[in-house]
């Protein structure tokens, strides 16, 4: 550690231009301080004071260190409680990933309570499926993330904590003849091409759309994958088929499509929060907060069209 007491004496005898004051005020005697000044100037190989029997003044090289010295001061009394503040976790860097689906429910309440709980962590986001998730997390570019299963399918060798449970609905174009019902049967839905994102950014949900499907004894007819849920509301609303999202996409109110509950299929999807074992201590801040904050089900809404004709 750097010695500052030196720089201390001497910001007592530059604010009060009197080495008798600034030794009382150091709770010391003055010869001391005196060579304590002396030898920091020959460390510095500058003349910090213009000396006479009546004054002490600063000289241009003393008014240079005074400012810098104050500096340096302020920042070392502060490093104690900043150091003790990044081990609780109440400061430092969060680098959070996130599916976008997660982004529809509660996942702004949750960064807006933290931030404010906890201002001093620097919070940065990255929109990322889970492949690209996963990625990240073996490169060491995120510290969590949320991310799209199946139900009790979170990917295995992390931390991890379940923080939504929804239903999926059926997303139809606004113009089909099957918008107009309250519900759909899951045998009328089955017949439709499928909208679909590719099975290696979340295999388990892929895995469990199609297995809802054959289990009915229908086929999937895949007409179009696309990665975002976002994209596939948009490619249903041209038209390319329907698509089967989490509950919280209903907070996209896309133009063109309507969402549906279906009978006679459990189709349910699981968002959790990832992080690598051990925590750090802004991660574990993080989870604590929304474990504490959470909601864990998303229970069923139901949109009701203007005519019924179930």
């Amino acid at each position: 550690m750097i010695d500052l007491r030196p720089l201390r004496q001497f910001v007592a005898v530059a604010e009060e231009l009197h080495f008798g004051r600034a030794a009382r005020r150091l709770h010391m005697t003055q010869p001391p301080l005196t060579q304590a000044v002396q030898g920091l100037e020959r460390e510095l190989e500058v003349a910090l004071f213009l000396r006479s029997k009546r004054s002490v003044a600063l000289t241009p090289a003393g008014e240079a260190l005074l400012e810098q010295a104050r500096r340096l001061l302020r920042a070392a009394d502060a490093l104690p409680a900043a150091v003790r503040a990044a081990a609780a976790g109440r400061s430092g860097l969060l680098r959070l990933a996130f599916v976008s689906s997660i982004a529809y429910g509660p996942l702004p309440d949750w960064l807006r309570g933290f931030r404010q709980a906890h201002p001093e962590v620097d919070v940065q986001l990255r929109e990322a499926t889970l492949d690209v998730q996963l990625a990240a997390f073996a490169a060491e570019e995120i510290d969590a993330g949320f991310v799209l299963h199946a139900p009790d399918a979170a990917p295995p060798g992390f931390g991890a904590r379940t923080v939504l449970t929804e239903p999926m609905q059926l997303v139809l174009p606004a113009t089909h003849p099957l918008a107009t019902r309250r519900t759909l049967r899951f045998a009328e839905a089955a017949a439709e091409p499928l909208v679909i994102f590719p099975r290696q950014i979340t295999p388990s949900l892929f895995d469990a759309v199609v297995a809802a499907y054959r289990g009915a004894g229908f086929t999937p007819r895949i007409a179009q994958e696309a990665i975002q849920m976002q994209t596939i509301v948009n490619l249903v609303s041209g038209g390319m088929g329907v698509a089967w999202v989490p509950q919280s996409l209903v907070q996209l109110q896309r133009p063109g499509v309507v969402y549906r509950a279906v009978q006679g299929v459990q189709l349910a999807a699981q968002t959790s929060l990832l992080w690598p074992e051990p925590a750090p201590p802004v991660v574990q801040r993080f989870v604590d907060h929304v474990v504490d904050h959470g909601q864990a089900v998303l229970p069923a809404r139901r949109q009701s069209p203007p005519t019924d004709r179930s």
